[in-house]
């Protein structure tokens, strides 16, 4: 039952942190305590290393084995949507905003940036359900240890948007993170340094998926990562294939750990 109420706590606190961000990147992002324009990089920046930082070395297999000697098995998901969630609704808290504005769209252009933003968070919830969102977010696991029933991860496959692109989460994030009418140097920031964070979360993700799951390779090789591939490489099998899996929520960048 404890592991099931924290479950329930962690995704509480996921859905607090999802909100958050949709209002933080329409209004927020640009709003906060001010400061000198250096200090306000600084502080900046520094929050977005601590999530960096968190999101990166818990996903790592290592620090999970590790953190199963101390914490239950089951709640080491929900653990991990904790910290993330924490971790991000404290940039949210703490950004110090820089207003400078970078560009401006009005009328027709302004409206077809909010739709891509919509689009684009569209994107990260859907995609999470294209899978299996209750065990990316410790729910199942919580669930199952209430019941008393063992776990076993989701099978790697392949479908919906994951039969496009790789990450289909991350390429949700990047549309999001960029799409806005009103791009100011603070909202730039965070923009350019969450993309660069992606492509090295997307990295070591897959650097771990490669070692894990053997035809991880040739669906990497046919499957463009966050945007598809404009043409089909020739002698690789399609996704309807028999026997081609495809992927499932893993690593640190389809979802948090």
């Amino acid at each position: 039952m404890k592991v099931f109420a924290f479950a329930l706590t962690c995704y509480a606190a996921f859905l607090l942190a999802i909100l958050g961000g949709i209002l933080f990147f329409a209004i927020g992002v640009d709003h906060g305590p001010s400061a000198p324009f250096v200090p306000a990089v600084a502080m900046d920046l520094a929050l977005l290393g601590v999530f960096a930082v968190q999101h990166t070395v818990m996903a790592r297999r290592g620090f999970k084995a590790l953190l199963k000697r101390f914490v239950p098995p089951e709640a080491e998901r929900s653990l991990f949507v904790l910290a993330a969630s924490a971790s991000l609704l404290l940039v949210y808290w703490q950004w110090r905003p820089l207003p400078q504005t970078v560009w401006s769209a009005g009328g027709a252009p302004a409206a077809a940036l909010w739709v891509l933003f919509a689009a684009g968070w569209l994107t990260v919830v859907g995609s999470t359900f294209m899978i299996d969102h209750f065990d990316l977010f410790g729910l199942r696991q919580g669930w199952l240890a209430l019941r008393r029933l063992p776990y076993t991860p989701p099978s790697f496959q392949e479908k919906w948007l994951y039969a496009h692109v790789r990450h289909p989460l991350m390429t949700g994030f990047l549309i999001a993170l960029w799409a806005t009418p009103r791009m100011t140097f603070g909202h730039l920031l965070f923009a350019t340094a969450s993309t660069g964070y992606i492509a090295l979360g997307v990295w070591f993700e897959e650097r771990d998926l490669l070692r894990e799951i053997p035809a991880y390779a040739a669906y990497r090789a046919r499957v463009g990562a966050v945007v598809p591939h404009l043409r089909r490489r020739p002698g690789l099998r399609s996704q309807d294939d028999e026997g081609v899996p495809g992927p499932r929520m893993a690593g640190g960048v389809q979802g948090p750990g």
